[in-house]
């Protein structure tokens, strides 16, 4: 089931997105008022089920899709995580034993569909298309042969980045990766068993031109690896999101660079999940 968060009528909900549209599921458990309460209770599978025999109550083009956890406690990212990445980035994948991780911001990510934000202090705004895993069970010390049972679903992620900001320390990338609205999240999650074993593939587009593309089948650290190796420094609760990486083909890495700019459309679609999709504007002078 694909598992939706959206805002209508500046109200915020949740539902399930069937071929139709939005089955809402906010109301049906007063106690369970997101899709990051229902996944903590164990409950959004049942609500999902329960809606899956209604029709849908609104179409997609009558709401304004948001990221599908909200304020998630965090926003666990994972760099080079592939091989030619690492080859873009020169280096020794024989030689890398640990996961190179940092984080996000939640306010640094916007919902399908919505603008990416180009900020007035730079015009280095670049796309690295990912797979993002949502924790569904806490756990501490969670080993890889068990790492997968912790996770809800699966969603779609642009972890954006402002370039130049990435270099204003000599090992700080925090600035160049929170930039507000300059990443995304989304459609949906989803949470079908078969999707969640992979291997899953993942293509980005920029005006309709493929730029990267790339297989889980090939990932340095897998799913299970980076769940064992990031529950050992902190508590994975519901709703955390893990981005786990992106293929080779980012902007910065073409000569010259290829930043979006004002009016690109970028997309990231990834095997049986589907496609997010988002603009780029600039930020209010």
């Amino acid at each position: 089931m694909r598992f939706v968060s959206f805002r209508r009528k500046g109200a915020d909900s949740y539902g399930v997105a069937v071929n139709a549209g939005i089955v809402e599921l906010k109301g049906i458990d007063p106690g369970l008022p997101d899709l990051k309460a229902a996944i903590a209770a164990g409950k959004h599978a049942e609500l999902g089920r329960v809606a899956c025999a209604r029709p849908a109550d609104f179409g997609f083009d009558e709401v304004e899709f948001l990221p599908p956890i909200l304020h998630p406690s965090k926003v666990v990212c994972v760099g080079v995580n592939y091989p030619e990445r690492a080859a873009e980035y020169k280096a020794k994948v024989d030689e890398t034993k640990y996961p190179n991780i940092f984080l996000r911001t939640f306010g640094s990510m916007v919902g399908h569909r919505n603008p990416l934000i180009r900020p007035k202090v730079s015009n280095q705004l670049d796309y690295e298309g990912e797979i993002v895993l949502v924790v569904g069970t806490a756990g501490r010390y969670v080993q890889a042969s068990d790492a997968m049972s912790h996770i809800a679903g699966v969603t779609i992620g642009n972890e954006g980045t402002i370039r130049d900001w990435t270099r204003h320390g000599a090992r700080s990338s925090a600035g160049g990766k929170n930039f507000d609205g300059s990443g995304s999240v989304g459609p949906w999650m989803e949470d079908s068993p078969d999707v969640m074993a992979g291997p899953l593939t993942i293509k980005t587009s920029v005006n309709g031109e493929l730029r990267q593309q790339g297989t889980t089948a090939d990932l340095i650290f897998s799913f299970a690896a980076i769940i064992e190796y990031v529950s050992q420094y902190t508590a994975l609760l519901p709703g955390d999101l893990i981005f786990t990486g992106t293929p080779p083909g980012a902007g910065v890495k073409f000569d010259p660079p290829r930043f979006l700019a004002p009016g690109d459309v970028l997309k990231i679609e990834v095997s049986g999940v589907g496609t997010l999709e988002n603009s780029v504007a600039d930020e209010a002078r």
